[in-house]
């Protein structure tokens, strides 16, 4: 059962065309990936999908809601949750405060208010703890290394409890240790039911992770499969070789 799609969408920015009638299938209980060469849509296809660009013409569904130009908001309360490229956290709060804020979506607002109760709190630490940031719950979110920060931003999207998360880039620039830490805590919540769609440039990660791939090039989906399948495409291999 598709939990998300995406028909048929494009998106130009002046004269630069960086969707280009793109479709994408997401399955309920998948991890699918999203690859393809510098420059060929993938993070302009998660701000589309989540609300943070609009899209010229196509149509956006998550289960049976139309999210086509729904603003970030909507598209997080319906259960879209995703990280980004470059990290959103609050570098001057703490790993705990940071996961204060997220439990209250108030922004940094929320640091005037107590936890609104002592589930979100324990909740918080247990995420904290299944990304292995509890020790470091007390340190400004501005001392962690690149890749704890990715963790905790991971942490902040799971305290909404999200049905689907985008995932844009998450082992760029992070050690093999926490790269397999991280494939590891994204297996453990995808049998706990939660679906992901993963956008990442290193392969191995992709293709030891994933159930499906989708490729893209120049704004398009070019090849969808199983890894096996993606890898021995020809339009995939000429795509990549060919940029």
């Amino acid at each position: 059962m598709s939990l998300l799609e995406v028909q048929n969408v494009s998106k130009a920015f002046g004269g630069i065309q960086a969707l280009n009638t793109c479709s994408l299938s997401v399955e309920e209980g998948s991890i699918t990936g999203l690859i393809g060469p510098n420059g060929s849509g993938k993070t302009t296809l998660f701000n589309v999908i989540t609300g943070y660009e609009k899209v010229d013409v196509g149509t956006i569904r998550f289960q049976s809601h139309m999210i086509t130009n729904a603003k970030p908001d909507k598209v997080f309360r319906l259960g879209i949750g995703r990280t980004f490229q470059l990290t959103r956290i609050f570098p001057r709060l703490t790993v705990m405060e940071n996961m204060h804020v997220a439990a209250q979506r108030e922004g940094a607002r929320a640091l005037l208010s107590r936890w609104s109760s002592t589930h979100e709190q324990k909740r918080a630490l247990e995420l904290l703890d299944f990304v292995g940031l509890t020790k470091l719950k007390d340190m400004p979110a501005a001392n962690l290394s690149y890749g704890q920060k990715k963790l905790l931003e991971f942490a902040f999207v799971l305290i909404a409890e999200p049905q689907v998360i985008l995932l844009d880039e998450p082992a760029g620039g992070i050690n093999p240790t926490l790269i397999h830490q991280l494939g590891e805590r994204i297996r453990t919540l995808n049998t706990q039911g939660v679906t992901f769609l993963v956008v990442e440039h290193n392969m191995e990660f992709v293709m030891g992770l994933c159930d499906t791939v989708t490729v893209m090039h120049r704004g398009a989906t070019i090849a969808e499969g199983t890894p096996q399948d993606v890898r021995a495409n020809p339009a995939v291999l000429e795509a990549y070789l060919g940029d």
